[in-house]
């Protein structure tokens, strides 16, 4: 977490904090924060905010169970705003959307981070009747055959199939990439990076 001091006397004591979802990258709500507040959300994990309708501190979920865990906070350049990345358990909102602005905030690539924590959890659970349970126990050698024959199936799409067809056996390719992935211990944010790295490479020595 950020180790900055927030500027309270900017907002006359209370600050507002935007909470984010730490793998999807949706906003989830915005509420504000004392010093109080910020100081139990560091210490205690879960997102807790100071109530302007209570007049007291207010933990999210301290009643519905819906709770925000914490990972880590930050400060915005003019130290007066504070953005908390958190995992969520269950909805955030009241009404039982994902974010208090609805179910069509998050970006749709943010998907990609939460499908990968799927498979781990997979990986390390190996539940009964799950699809990737059986990829896992059948061993690197049938995982390796599952991303060939997607492979070879993806290619075939992109010359004789129409896009439906093609997005299909895509999603189905880059499914098994991430069981492959993560049966070597790889998470799919490691491939994410290295696109990064290169995209950042290619921008320093182009012309």
């Amino acid at each position: 977490m950020s180790d900055g001091q927030a500027d309270f006397a900017k907002g006359s004591g209370l600050l507002p904090a935007i909470v984010q979802h730490a793998r999807t990258g949706e906003v989830l709500m915005l509420g504000y924060m004392d010093e109080a507040a910020l100081a139990a959300t560091r210490e205690d994990g879960r997102v807790t905010f100071f109530s302007r309708s209570k007049g007291r501190l207010w933990t999210k979920g301290e009643t519905s169970g819906n709770t925000l865990m914490t990972v880590d906070v930050r400060l915005d350049c003019d130290a007066d705003t504070i953005l908390v990345r958190a995992l969520p358990a269950g909805p955030t909102c009241h009404n039982g959307t994902s974010s208090c602005f609805g179910d069509d905030v998050a970006p749709k690539l943010g998907f990609l981070a939460e499908l990968d924590a799927l498979v781990a959890e997979r990986h390390a659970q190996r539940p009964q009747g799950s699809y990737t349970t059986t990829l896992f126990d059948g061993g690197m050698r049938r995982i390796a055959q599952k991303v060939g024959e997607e492979g070879v199936e993806t290619a075939l799409a992109v010359v004789a199939e129409d896009d439906d067809a093609l997005v299909g056996e895509a999603a189905d390719l880059v499914f098994h990439l991430m069981v492959a992935l993560r049966a070597r211990g790889i998470g799919f944010d490691a491939v994410a990076a290295k696109l990064a790295s290169r995209h950042a490479t290619a921008r320093m020595t182009s012309p």
